[in-house]
């Protein structure tokens, strides 16, 4: 199970967040200084997964942008790894090459986005067509 989604920059700013389990707002953010620096300190020659206290982080760096999942022990570390790829790609599908600036104004979009690819901790869809539908027919509804 997917315990948490995050994506941060290089100076280790989080862009968007999404947790699927409570956690206390203090303690998010001890949480994500921690992983941030887990994760930033790693060089590209170091494997994506890494065991932090009692899960597992996956991580890929995209340009300037590191997007971090905690994981359960039983989930699969290389369907999480695919996951974040396979999000970005829908990412640059429908803001056609996604920046920082993008996801920065229009958080709101790229919530919609992986609310349609995990549902409480679980991932329920990777087709992209599917998964920007709902976008698509919010984007025709704000241009009438």
């Amino acid at each position: 199970m997917i315990k948490f989604f995050l994506m941060v920059n290089k100076q280790g700013q989080t862009r968007l967040s999404r947790y699927y389990e409570h956690v206390e707002i203090n303690k998010r953010t001890m949480l994500e200084a921690e992983v941030i620096k887990n994760c930033l300190s790693r060089s590209k020659d170091q494997c994506s997964f890494i065991e932090y206290k009692d899960f597992k982080l996956v991580y890929r760096q995209y340009a300037a942008l590191f997007i971090v999942v905690g994981i359960n022990e039983t989930e699969n570390e290389m369907a999480v790894y695919e996951l974040i790829h396979n999000f970005v790609e829908v990412l640059d599908k429908y803001f056609s090459r996604v920046s920082e600036l993008d996801i920065m104004f229009n958080l709101d979009r790229v919530h919609i986005i992986l609310d349609e690819m995990v549902l409480n901790g679980c991932i329920v869809e990777t087709n992209r067509n599917r998964i920007l539908a709902p976008l698509f027919v919010l984007d025709k509804v704000a241009e009438s």
